[in-house]
């Protein structure tokens, strides 16, 4: 090994006591200084903030001092502009009135649907038409001649028989040839059918499926105790609105009685004059007209707080749940039926008739079709299931309904009068063929439900101005993005698309009346309109239903030169609050990138927001350089043009009233 290495460097000075309390006692005084910086600094920003804090509560409190200042004369001016409500309603009343007359004076016989005796005085006189004349009886003679033989098919000897107009489809097959290997029943030209077991194919029996477009067999359902308790408490405050009315005209027609009486003697003094000046005419024609004016201001006054409490009652939820359900019973409430009923039923085949020299004999039966029974209500099998096994089904959809998920199928109980889903099973669903294929144990009428609530809650809405009284509502749901159009008193269904492609319907191009049109959706399957009772069915973002009134009322007054859409914030913000976007909309062609704006409105106070859709965190600071208002109205009137405002002013009172009517019923602000 070679020889070590010498260490290099020199040896590290060893600090001093001396040195080293000078150290500590410079770091000291620089830490001391350090702290009394920060002290200044902290105190100096905290100063700051404090100030500006008193700064932004002084105008925070000056804001809401002008707005308390000017809050009557806006709600004053609210108050007129919200006159289009009951205006509207009046129309729509006059309407009503002349319709009745114009079916009074027809005088055809046919009954008014809206009035219940009517109807039961035209069914009943129905019944008890028999005086027919003579083309009538040879018209029913052929029926009742024609009968299932000269039907029969070739190929199997059978018959059937589909007979179809717009609302109600019948198909009819008879077995003529009780041929075992015929199990298998499909109507020409459909795959509708049946798959029956052996001993249906070999009995006397004929097989009828009528179709009825429309149902009329829910109705038969006895409305639930809670539901009754909920509909008497509608009806007793309409009743006691309607008296309130009555009561507070009698009271101002008494009042200016007693008045006209107080002033009697001074309007004789003036007539006196008058007639001696020769004007005696146009003084009695003032004082006629004046309790007129006077009374169709109070009549309008009044028509608007029952217009204001009957739009408050179209969004206020049930406190409980409507109605308890038994097992399998089908909940009507969460589920709704669609496409119609199917009248499923098997019938004994009647006498078919037989040619005898030259003579086609039948036996008519007096007792008219009987039905058969299956399965039998007694029998001696043992194994029953076996023997009669269920009936396999397959029924065609209606092409006018849509199903977002595969229908479920349920069968009416006829002596519990309601839908229930239990002796049904192999239910599968062809959604392309729109075919449904099921087991059934025994016939009966039978329909296809569908949740009500598949559809909310949305994803967002917008409601854009397209032209003159007129706008377009479109809803984005889960499985579909819904357009209506709204124009005066109508609206119609603009397009559907599902899964992002185009689905054509029958009822596009087709103006109904708001409430025509929201039935003839939910028929279809495009349920968007909760019930009183959604809310126990679907997670909502609550709103006070006050608040949610008042903003829909005064959306649908902007809703002609402004476009208005759904907000993220408005599920932060507490319940009584409500935010939207806005943005002025003057041209019937969508803005490419609009430029939206914030609005938080809390039912008496309006105020455009800082932040915007894309902020991180939600915040209610107020947008600066603007100011509180008591109206979305006066709201948007700070920053709206000049053209906006006259298109405002000038909207049509039933367009506005329809827009606000839409706006109620599908509850955008909670259901989104």
């Amino acid at each position: 090994m070679g020889p070590k290495a010498k260490k290099s460097g020199r040896k590290k000075r060893k600090i001093t006591k001396a040195e080293r309390l000078k150290q500590l006692q410079e770091e000291e005084e620089r830490r001391q200084k350090e702290e009394e910086e920060a002290r200044v600094k902290y105190e100096k920003e905290e100063m700051e903030r404090l100030e500006i804090q008193r700064i932004e509560k002084e105008k925070w409190h000056q804001l809401e001092a002008k707005d308390l200042e000017r809050r009557n004369e806006e709600l004053e001016e609210l108050y007129l502009l919200e006159g289009c409500f009951p205006e509207a309603e009046k129309l729509k009343r006059d309407t009503r009135l002349l319709s009745q007359w114009k079916h009074y004076i027809q005088c055809d016989g046919s009954p008014d649907p809206s009035i219940s005796p009517e109807i039961n005085t035209f069914i009943s006189l129905w019944k008890e038409e028999t005086n027919e004349t003579l083309e009538e009886v040879i018209a029913k003679s052929k029926l009742v001649l024609n009968q299932a033989s000269t039907l029969a098919d070739l190929d199997s000897g059978n018959m059937e028989k589909v007979i179809q107009d717009e609302n109600v489809t019948l198909y009819v097959w008879a077995n003529l040839k009780k041929n075992p290997r015929y199990k298998s029943v499909r109507f020409s030209e459909t795959q509708i059918g049946f798959e029956i077991p052996r001993i249906l194919a070999t009995s006397d029996i004929a097989l009828r499926l009528l179709h009825t477009h429309y149902d009329h067999v829910t109705p038969l359902r006895p409305v639930p105790t809670s539901l009754q308790e909920h509909t008497a408490t509608v009806t007793h405050f309409v009743k006691d609105e309607v008296k309130n009315e009555e009561a507070a005209i009698s009271k101002e027609l008494q009042e200016e009685g007693k008045q006209r009486e107080n002033e009697s003697n001074s309007v004789q003094e003036e007539e006196t004059k008058f007639e001696e000046q020769g004007d005696s005419e146009v003084q009695m024609s003032l004082v006629r007209e004046e309790p007129e004016a006077t009374k169709f201001e109070l009549e309008m006054k009044l028509l608007s707080e029952t217009v204001l409490s009957a739009q408050l009652l179209l969004i206020e939820n049930a406190n409980e749940k409507p109605c308890f359900f038994e097992d399998n019973e089908v909940d009507l409430c969460q589920f709704t039926t669609l496409g119609g009923v199917y009248h499923l039923d098997i019938l004994e085949l009647p006498p078919q008739c037989k040619p005898m020299k030259g003579w086609m004999i039948v036996e008519i039966l007096k007792e008219g079709l009987q039905k058969y029974i299956y399965p039998p209500e007694t029998t001696e099998d043992v194994e029953t299931e076996n023997a009669f096994p269920p009936i396999e089904v397959t029924l065609e959809v209606q092409e006018n309904v849509i199903f977002f998920e595969d229908p479920m199928v349920a069968r009416w109980d006829t002596e519990g009068k309601h839908w229930q889903t239990d002796g049904i099973s192999n239910v599968s669903y062809k959604s392309e063929e729109r075919l449904i294929t099921f087991s059934l144990e025994t016939f009966g009428p039978v329909t296809l439900i569908q949740d009500s609530h598949i559809n909310m809650p949305f994803q967002s809405w917008e409601l854009r101005p397209l032209d003159v009284n007129k706008v377009l509502l479109t809803v984005t749901t889960v499985f579909t993005e819904i357009q209506i159009q709204i124009k005066e008193n109508l609206c119609m269904l603009a397009s559907i698309k599902l899964n992002n492609k185009k689905h054509s319907s029958i009822l596009e191009g087709k103006w109904m009346t708001p409430i025509s049109f929201i039935c003839a959706l939910k028929e279809a399957g495009l349920n968007i309109f909760p019930s009183g009772h959604s809310h126990f069915y679907v997670v909502i973002n609550y709103k006070d239903p006050l608040v949610e009134m008042k903003a829909y009322r005064q959306l649908a007054l902007l809703s002609s030169a402004f476009a208005f859409g759904w907000s993220k914030w408005n599920i932060v913000c507490n319940s009584k609050k409500v935010i939207v976007k806005l943005k002025e909309h003057l041209t019937e062609e969508p803005t490419q990138k609009p430029n939206w704006t914030l609005l938080m409105f809390s039912g008496d106070r309006a105020q455009r927001l800082k932040i915007n859709e894309d902020s991180e965190a939600f915040s209610e600071a107020l947008q600066e350089e603007t100011e509180f208002h008591s109206t979305l109205y006066h709201m948007v009137k700070d920053f709206a043009s000049k053209k906006a405002m006259e298109k405002i002013r000038s909207s049509n009172c039933q367009f506005i009233d329809s827009v606000c009517y839409m706006l109620l019923s599908t509850r955008l602000l909670s259901y989104s």
